[in-house]
Order: C-alpha cells, then structure tokens, then sequence
C-alpha cells in the first residue's frame, strides 16, 4: 500500500503530469527596468504581460539573459520570453533559447514596436527585413536570418524630422495612445495564436487591417 500513497502524493502535487515539449518561442522585445516600462520602446514586453496574463502563464524565471514562462497557446507548448539583454542585443537571448530547444525559425514569432505605424494599427509579416528596429535586427544577425514571423504594433512616429529617434522611442505613450495600445493587444493575442496555428495570412486578416 505505500506505492499507493506515494502515487497519491505526486498526483497531488502535480509531479506525474507529462509536460510537453516546448515547440514554439515567443519573443517580446523592449528594455528591462521600471523607467522604461511604458515607453514606445517596450510595446513588445506589454504585448507579452497581456498574453501571459490571458493564458495564466508567470513569466518571472531568469534563463536564457532572459524573464521566461511556459504557455499552452492553442494546443502549442510555448516559451514565451521577455530578453533582458537591452533592445539593441535581443538576439543573444533568442538564440541561446532556440539553440537548447532546436525550435526552427518558423516557429519563432517575434512581437515588437514599429515607429513607422501610427499606434496600436498592428502588421503581421511571415519574415523581411529589421525595418530599422535595432532589437530585430540583433535577432536577424544572432539567427543568421530573418525567415520568422513578426508582428509589429505601431508606437507613432516622430513629431517632426529633428526629434531624436532615441529619444522618442523612449518616450512614454500618453494617456489616448495608452488606451488604444491597451486596446490592441487583443488582436495581438488573436493574431498570435493563428501564427502559432502555421496560418500567417489568417494572422494577416486578424491584424493588419484598419
């Protein structure tokens, strides 16, 4: 009877459930630190919060020069991840996670800021160039491509033509740019679980209209 009990006790505490292997990452891009949290740069880390707050996933556990946590999105065991490496060395972090997993670029999706979108109108791409997002692009080069998916959440571009890139993306939003980013992560996440699904264009459908 004590193999029973013993039974008993890891079903209790969870230890016989079989988890599933990890076959898809998802990368937030922003910069780690409460002084940036909401800055036009960090689009991609408030993207993750809303997505792991949806699927009831703790993405607080260091690995990777990264914040992670596990999610079960659309039938999909996914890394979700929020690099701590600072926006321009995001690669690194992406590579070290899907060289230990062997996850292959297509299955790699990649949420970030877009200067060139007025905020929160969203793009999904199945791959194609950084588009001058420097954390983008240090995943291109860390991947040795850029043949993985992306969606790209507009954060609005500069005022006027002198304003200092650096600055603006390290802006905050205001309070109606709050609210309509707010508002758009639900497509985010609808757009999200369709790329997770192999279904770009529906993806595209979901997110890139008006």
């Amino acid at each position: 009877m004590a193999d029973i009990f013993e039974l008993f006790k890891k079903i209790s505490s969870g230890e016989s459930a079989k988890r599933e292997p990890i076959t898809h990452i998802v990368v937030g891009l922003g910069n780690p630190g409460d002084k940036y949290y909401l800055t036009r740069h960090n689009a991609g880390f408030l993207a993750l919060d809303y997505i792991s707050q949806k699927y009831s996933a703790r993405v607080d556990r260091v690995k990777f020069k990264a914040l992670c946590g596990e999610a079960v999105i659309g039938g999909k065991t996914v890394l979700l991840m929020k690099p701590q490496t600072f926006m321009n060395n995001s690669g690194e972090a992406v590579k070290e996670a899907a060289s230990f997993y062997k996850i292959p670029l297509e299955n790699i999706v990649v949420i970030s800021d877009d200067v060139n979108l007025d905020v929160a109108r969203l793009r999904v791409r199945r791959k194609g160039s950084d588009g001058g997002q420097k954390g983008m692009r240090s995943i291109c080069e860390h991947l040795g491509s850029d043949a993985f998916p992306r969606i790209r959440i507009g954060v609005g571009q500069k005022p006027h033509p002198d304003y200092d890139m650096a600055d603006w993306v390290l802006s905050e939003f205001n309070e109606t740019e709050k609210k309509a980013l707010f508002e758009c992560f639900g497509r985010v996440s609808d757009g999200l679980e369709r790329v997770l699904a192999g279904d770009v264009d529906g993806a595209m459908q979901i997110c890139n209209s008006k």
